[in-house]
């Protein structure tokens, strides 16, 4: 008897199954993967195929916008009210240096308050001989604070963004504009009234200073502005893209009342005070426009005339 049940013995511990220390997994096993998921996202499923195909078709009616334009130089704001008054307006900064043993006076103090409120930006001391230095021996007065470069937009990106949300594109563009103040109210004027975006040239143009942050008031965080390599191909590829090309012009063929093409997707090109749009910009411009000035001036600058054609604008496509 006792041999036969060894023999049981043996015969039970053979047999197939769960083991002690098995961990569980027969337990996991057993337990579901969660909800059956819509036929849409099931590969292989008719549905799904369908989704797939509207998707590459709908990517394929518009082409996909180009991110990660040029950047700008970083930039150096030097002297106790140029510094206190871009950290103020909420011009961009990454350093504020600090001259040693610095005779400490209310723009200092109030300097050293508004950086530190920020919290993004790194305050470092250091002796006059190097911030003679970084400054090439301007009157820096103990305060310099670095602007970091600007990330500029593609130009495609504008107009992307405003067909992605399902509006007519609003853009202006600067030919020859070379004032970063005129940038900056540009800036806040296409904020005001609703517009996508600015486009300025890469060359002999204004870029994204702390000045033109300062103009734009703050407006420049949320209005992206855009680097051209040429502003003609730029143009003459809104054009492709079912945008009209509206340049201002004293001695343009139309009036601003009776410009139709406001209404739908348009870029607005703004020359220079002086000079005006370039030869072969004005040629570009589907249409060009004059802004009427019964008192008489002959021209006004361009962040003026922005404003002016922004609102004519915004008043039709409200």
């Amino acid at each position: 008897m006792a041999g036969n049940s060894q023999g049981r013995n043996r015969r039970v511990s053979g047999k197939k199954g769960a083991q002690i220390g098995s961990g569980g997994k027969r337990r996991r096993g057993l337990e579901g993967k969660g909800p059956t998921p819509p036929a849409s996202a099931r590969k292989g499923h008719v549905k799904n195929r369908l989704a797939n195909a509207k998707a590459k078709q709908a990517a394929a009616r518009r082409p996909a916008p180009r991110r990660g334009g040029a950047k700008g130089t970083a930039e150096l704001v030097v002297g106790r009210n140029p510094v206190f008054e871009a950290l103020r307006d909420g011009v961009p900064a990454t350093n504020l240096y600090v001259q040693q043993f610095i005779d400490s006076d209310e723009r200092v103090r109030a300097a050293l308050q508004l950086a530190t409120e920020r919290g993004d930006i790194n305050l470092m001391e250091a002796p006059r001989p190097e911030l003679d230095r970084m400054t090439n021996g301007l009157n820096h007065q103990g305060l310099v604070l670095q602007v970091p470069p600007y990330e500029y937009a593609h130009p495609e990106d504008l107009a992307a963004a405003a067909f992605d949300d399902g509006d007519d594109p609003l853009i202006v563009a600067l030919d020859g504009v070379t004032d970063p103040r005129n940038l900056g109210a540009v800036v806040r004027s296409v904020c005001a009234f609703g517009g996508h975006g600015v486009v300025v040239p890469e060359r002999r143009a204004a870029g994204m200073t702390a000045g033109a942050w300062k103009t734009s008031a703050g407006t420049a965080a949320r209005t992206p502005v855009a680097r051209a390599t040429n502003l003609t191909r730029t143009l003459e590829s809104y054009q492709k893209a079912g945008l009209m090309v509206v340049g201002l012009a004293a001695d343009g063929e139309m009036e601003l009342q009776d410009v139709e093409a406001l209404d739908g997707p348009v870029v607005i090109v703004v020359g220079s005070e002086g000079k005006g749009l370039s030869r072969l910009v004005g040629e570009t411009c589907d249409v060009r426009v004059r802004i009427p000035m019964p008192g008489g001036a002959e021209s006004l600058n361009a962040g003026v005339a922005a404003g002016v054609v922004l609102w004519e604008a915004a008043r039709r496509r409200s």
